[in-house]
């Protein structure tokens, strides 16, 4: 028998949900319909399906935006797999911070209370979320809620690495240490890639790179996560489009007076500093360019555009750094260096500037293949077709990891009757 699983990202200011079906005799999820709305903080609200978007008027919640989307696939005459809410099986709401969670986990009331004391750690990246589980909850009582994290996948990181230098009686009881993010995405990568290579995940060794507006890098040794860009939160690291990446941590006292006060539209249910605030979303190439758009800052950098160049050489050089730091925790045995989200997939001039930056260490690209991507989930760029230092870009799902993984472990996550 068929069940239906929806898979939810919920953002700041935009939900994204995809169906997909599977059976007992066939776990393998397939993709029945995808839809997004956006502009939940800066109106007008859009509900894109397909190739079709209309303006929606009064809808400024996560909840708001769940509802709305989940009456346009039950009314959506080309979805007849899914009439009604009781229709659906599952739903996998991708949790961006799981703490010590390790792996899927079915939201009942404790675990929901638990997650809710994870928002302190992440107040700008849980809490939407979390609205849509109470929403999913509310709308399909019989539906079973998974939770899976973005910070799962590094579960693995050693010891040594995922430790900060400070009071280590404090660091253990309030949860500080390195946790990383983008694991979903990490996880199909290496899945992905594991399979073009036609190597088992167990012996495949990659440099990842989730390239967006969020930014990311990850070593990745047998098929699991040894280290990554990001810290305690999805702060550190990279800069992206309006975060800052690492900086001195005594920069923002020296930005701003106020980095301690509570940021304007800080609550009690939602408490972000002001230092949080600026470093999140008032940094990155936005802060340097005006936009947030990676593709502009690129295509003005060319035209000799001075801010956005510095901008574009700013991110090579901490992509490059990254990567040459992962090369030597990895001892040199990469397969790959995968590039992978929206400047990932799509950036061929940066993708040429950061493999050129690191062609000492064996990678090379090969410029057509590179300008001119083949079809396909994963596809070389590189000069070397075989062997290791392979180039690779890998069109990443974090929508399909999350129902590919409810599918396999379906019996075990479902909720008891």
């Amino acid at each position: 028998m068929s069940q239906i699983i929806l898979s939810i990202n919920a953002g700041s200011s935009s939900v994204k949900v995809s169906v997909y079906t599977f059976s007992d005799s066939n776990p393998t999820p397939k993709s029945l319909a995808s839809v997004s709305l956006s502009g939940l903080t800066s109106p007008p609200t859009k509900l894109t399906s397909g190739k079709d978007t209309k303006t929606l008027e009064n809808i400024s919640t996560p909840n708001e935006a769940f509802s709305a989307i989940l009456s346009h696939l039950t009314s959506d005459a080309s979805l007849p797999q899914l009439m009604d809410p009781s229709d659906i099986a599952f739903a996998c709401h991708r949790i961006v911070h799981g703490g010590s969670y390790s792996a899927p986990t079915r939201i009942d009331a404790d675990t929901y209370h638990h997650l809710e004391a994870l928002s302190d750690l992440a107040p700008l990246h849980n809490a939407g979320a979390l609205e849509i589980v109470k929403a999913v909850h509310a709308s399909i009582p019989q539906c079973t809620n998974v939770a899976f994290f973005d910070s799962a996948f590094h579960s693995t990181i050693p010891e040594p690495v995922r430790t900060y230098m400070i009071d280590p009686t404090k660091a253990k009881k309030t949860g500080l240490r390195k946790y990383g993010f983008h694991g979903l995405s990490y996880a199909f990568i290496t899945r992905a890639v594991g399979s073009h290579l036609h190597k088992p995940i167990s012996e495949t060794n990659l440099i990842a790179l989730h390239l967006g507006s969020g930014a990311s890098c990850c070593a990745i040794k047998n098929g699991k996560s040894i280290d990554t860009t990001m810290g305690l939160t999805p702060l550190s690291g990279l800069p992206g489009a309006t975060r800052s990446g690492d900086v001195d941590p005594s920069l923002i006292f020296h930005f701003t007076h106020d980095a301690s006060k509570p940021s304007p539209g800080s609550s009690e249910a939602m408490h972000v500093t002001q230092a949080e605030m600026i470093l999140n979303k008032e940094s990155g190439w936005k802060a340097l360019t005006g936009t947030t758009d990676f593709g502009e800052v690129s295509k003005r950098a060319e035209h000799g555009d001075e801010m956005a160049g510095l901008a574009f050489e700013v991110f090579v050089d901490r992509v490059m750094g990254f990567v040459g730091s992962y090369f030597v925790k990895l001892g040199g045995e990469v397969d790959a260096l995968v590039f992978a989200g929206g400047i990932g997939e799509h950036g061929s001039r940066f993708r040429d500037e950061v493999v050129a930056r690191v062609k000492c260490l064996g990678f090379e690209i090969d410029r057509g293949a590179n300008e001119q991507l083949e079809d396909g989930e994963v596809v070389d760029i590189g000069r070397r077709k075989d062997g290791d230092r392979r180039g690779l870009v890998c069109q990443t799902d974090e929508q399909t990891e999350m129902a590919r993984q409810c599918a396999e472990n379906a019996e075990s996550l479902r909720r008891p009757s």
